[in-house]
């Protein structure tokens, strides 16, 4: 009897005392589930339509108007309650909703990226070579150059033509549209190519595009294949060779997102890092209506290349929102910004069974575990992290566990095998408490990632409890 009570005070202690994760999919009742993934219907939509930056952006204006968001008016008085946009050069979005407390009080931010690894149409791409008509490209983002061959790829973005029209492209995900496609070398004449180490099993001046193979009819002539070419995109979009110059052409998988498992339990798709956040961030928005802290949430571009530029996180343009919105109230915008709070909305690796020896199991993040929340990112010495503070993790901490938001922690991989970054150290810079909270992903940058369906919904949840508390 004494060991039995001694056996049960154990138990008793390891339950109070020690951390112990548990599945979701336990943890939810059924009803709950069923909830999550329908909310997962939306969320593949979303991921069919949005495969770039410019595309999110389209969709993300077209779901905020029906949610009752306008377009920023800069000077206008805005009420609590009101919802506005704002959009920086087509390729990023802010969107926000004034809270009831004064802006002096700070703003609750949420930040997520709506650019992904993809192959990009260089300034003078199209050649003919033997025959076959073909598109030369640069890789944007970290990728597996191998996985980017054989696949079916699709063709999206902008041609600015010599009059300054522009044209909007978007070839390959119609049924009845072309494709497009690296070629890769058959296995039996691979010998030498199999002798490269993995990283250059395709090289980047390789990754050539497969377009076309007829000739323009003629008796005569050289680049027929390439002429012919010319004269179908000179019919369909009014363009010169020279028009590729001011374009922003992108090529993506061509295929659509879809049900992974027998158990549907899963989404798999293109562009899940990072438009899986980006999508529970921008849901979170048009959700929140009468929130305490005026909220504002960031779908910025160029995190994939290190935030560069000027629709990057790099940049100024959120601060300088920020400075106007609390000149709009009569605020000191350092005053705003100092006391400001940020998620950053970024996945995570999920654990692979496959792949175990680059993860550390106590420390990584797991499908159905919940939205992963990430204290530092960065590579080997916490180099390009911003790490959170101890006082806003418990915050975070308390805030999701206080409103059934299933979470876990995680990090991204063992110290020594590599890392990443995010954009929390550009937000952390302008005197921000940021973390990063978000998704788990298997096959990140892979042109087919795979989420679970209840951690997209808990990183909803999550974004909404952060706005809406």
């Amino acid at each position: 009897m004494d060991n039995e009570n001694k056996k049960n005070e154990v138990e008793q202690l390891k339950e109070k005392l020690f951390s112990a994760p548990k599945n979701a999919a336990i943890k939810l009742t059924d009803e709950k589930i069923k909830k999550a993934d329908k909310f997962c219907e939306k969320y593949k939509d979303f991921l069919n339509v949005a495969k770039t930056e410019r595309e999110a952006v389209k969709e993300s204006v077209r779901l905020a108007k029906e949610n009752g968001f306008e377009k920023y008016s800069k000077g206008k008085k805005y009420k609590p309650g009101d919802k506005f946009y704002v959009i920086n050069r087509g390729k990023a979005i802010i969107l926000c909703t004034i809270g009831t407390e004064p802006v002096e009080n700070g703003v609750r931010i949420n930040a997520a990226h709506i650019d992904s690894p993809r192959l990009d149409l260089k300034q003078h791409p199209l050649y003919e070579d033997n025959e076959l008509a073909l598109f030369k490209t640069h890789y944007y983002g970290g990728i597996k150059k191998y996985q980017w061959t054989a696949i079916p790829l699709a063709l999206h973005g902008v041609v600015i033509k010599g009059n300054r029209d522009k044209v909007i492209v978007n070839i390959g995900e119609d049924e009845n549209d072309p494709v497009f496609c690296v070629t890769d070398l058959l296995p039996h004449l691979a010998t030498s190519q199999m002798k490269r180490t993995l990283s250059e099993g395709i090289k980047g001046e390789e990754l050539n595009i497969l377009i076309g193979s007829r000739p323009f009819k003629a008796d005569s002539g050289s680049e027929l294949v390439k002429l012919n070419i010319m004269k179908i995109l000179n019919e369909k979009y009014g363009i010169v060779e020279d028009d590729f110059i001011s374009a922003e052409l992108e090529a993506v998988p061509a295929f659509k997102a879809k049900d992974i498992g027998f158990d549907r339990s899963m989404v798999g798709s293109y562009g899940q890092d990072d438009r899986v956040c980006a999508y529970t961030a921008l849901r979170a928005a048009l959700k929140c209506e009468n929130p305490k802290k005026t909220c504002v949430t960031v779908l910025t571009d160029k995190e994939e290349t290190g935030s560069d530029g000027n629709t990057g996180l790099n940049s100024s343009y959120l601060k300088y929102f920020l400075i106007d919105l609390a000149n709009l109230y009569g605020a000191e915008a350092t005053t705003v910004i100092s006391n400001s709070e940020c998620l950053s909305a970024d996945v995570n690796a999920g654990f692979d069974p496959t792949f175990p020896e680059v993860l550390e199991p106590r420390n990584c993040s797991r499908l159905n575990y919940g939205v992963v929340v990430t204290k530092f990112t960065g590579a080997r010495g916490k180099s390009g992290t911003s790490d959170a503070s101890a006082e806003f993790v418990g915050r975070v901490r308390n805030l999701l566990d206080t409103n059934d938001v299933i979470w876990q922690t995680g990090e991204l991989g063992k110290v020594d095998e590599g890392g990443g970054g995010t954009v929390a150290q550009y937000i952390a810079n302008l005197n921000i408490d940021v973390i990063d909270v978000g998704v788990p992903v298997l096959s990140m940058h892979a042109p087919f990632e795979i989420t679970s369906k209840l951690d997209v919904y808990m990183a909803y949840k999550a974004f909404l409890t952060f706005f809406e508390d």
